[in-house]
């Protein structure tokens, strides 16, 4: 497992064989972060969530990119302890490993974060709950931001919180963003930002953010 950039950037983690995770390959983990760079500074005071955080391979991409706060929740005991012994190894506090049922950790969320990424088996009952149940359980802040891994029959175009879906190989990433519109009815720069980066959903868009402002 290799950290493509920040401050661990070329530091390598072996990951036990025995290990059933699938970890993000690293040709998507690296479009992925240049497609994040669009979205967020993680330097200016990111927080951050991993959900079903398998080896830590976002995690530690994360806090080496300089994420003030990283939440790691990964249910498997072993993968949990590989977590935190990674963050020993390279010294940091900034990441806090949580063993735990993800579902469990999203219904009784008391934090918001800035950004978060859920990465689950691709055939896990239930996957296609998971920005429904981030959004209702308001773990976002304004603006924020979730990226949701998963397989290519999944499709989330029609979720109202719904940006942009990127492929890389059989890896999918699908964009959701809280929308911020203030009482007086007007749309932020950064939630116009989204809606004119799908010019052909535009109309849809505003039809959607208009519903959720009355």
């Amino acid at each position: 497992m290799r950290v493509i950039s920040g401050i661990y950037k070329r530091r390598r983690f072996d990951v036990p064989r025995t290990f059933k995770a699938r970890p993000t390959t690293d040709f998507a983990k690296e479009n992925l972060f240049n497609v994040l760079a669009n979205y967020l500074d993680f330097e200016d005071g990111v927080s951050a969530l991993d959900l079903f955080a398998g080896t830590g391979s976002i995690s530690i991409e994360l806090v080496s990119r300089g994420c003030d706060r990283v939440i790691s929740v990964e249910k498997d005991r072993d993968h949990h302890a590989f977590i935190c012994k990674i963050m020993q190894e390279v010294k940091t506090d900034k990441c806090i490993p949580i063993r735990g049922d993800v579902f469990k950790f999203i219904k009784g969320g008391r934090e918001q974060f800035d950004f978060i990424f859920a990465d689950p088996p691709y055939e896990l009952q239930g996957l296609e709950t998971i920005p429904n149940l981030i959004f209702e359980n308001n773990l976002l802040k304004e603006e924020g931001l979730l990226v949701l891994e998963h397989g290519k029959k999944d499709n989330f175009e029609d979720h109202p919180n719904f940006v942009e879906r990127r492929v890389y190989g059989s890896v999918n990433f699908s964009f959701f963003e809280k929308l911020r519109v203030y009482k007086s009815g007007a749309i932020s720069r950064t939630t116009l930002s989204a809606a004119f980066r799908h010019q052909g959903r535009f109309t849809q868009f505003l039809r959607k953010t208009c519903t959720h402002s009355r």
